[in-house]
């Protein structure tokens, strides 16, 4: 009976160990870590969707804050874009730069709005192509 609970107790832990070290590769241990300027503040981005492909500006969102940008708005536009436009709101044209790479192909232009709590507006267009999730059984 002892070798029968040994013998659970073992597989237990080896699942635990096999979870645990599991977990932080499924779950963003690739991530960088959030995307700041030289004085430390944390670059905001507003998201919005510009194509009819629904549920592009989602997983436009979901890829930047992997790339460790703070996307603090989602939502979509009515004007509709080919390509990708990232919009520098805030006169730091470097974190509009670094978000244009991070996204691929992307036109920056620069617009600033002290009206907004922003630092860089990104609209997705129709050729932007997220990139492909891992596959998690």
């Amino acid at each position: 009976m002892k070798r029968k609970t040994l013998g659970l107790a073992l597989v237990g832990a080896v699942l635990a160990a096999a979870t645990a070290t599991a977990l932080p590769a499924r779950h963003g241990s690739s991530r960088v870590a959030n995307r700041t300027d030289r004085s430390g503040q944390r670059v905001r981005v507003q998201v919005l969707n510009a194509t009819r492909v629904r549920g592009l500006g989602r997983r436009a969102m979901l890829y930047l804050r992997d790339q460790g940008f703070d996307v603090v708005e989602v939502g979509t536009t009515r004007a509709l874009q080919d390509t990708t436009l990232v919009l520098d709101r805030s006169r730091h044209p470097e974190w509009a730069r670094n978000v244009a790479t991070s996204l691929g192909e992307a036109r920056i232009e620069t617009r600033p709005d002290t009206s907004r709590y922003l630092d860089v507006t990104v609209l997705v267009g129709s050729s932007w192509r997220p990139p492909a999730q891992p596959f998690y059984p």
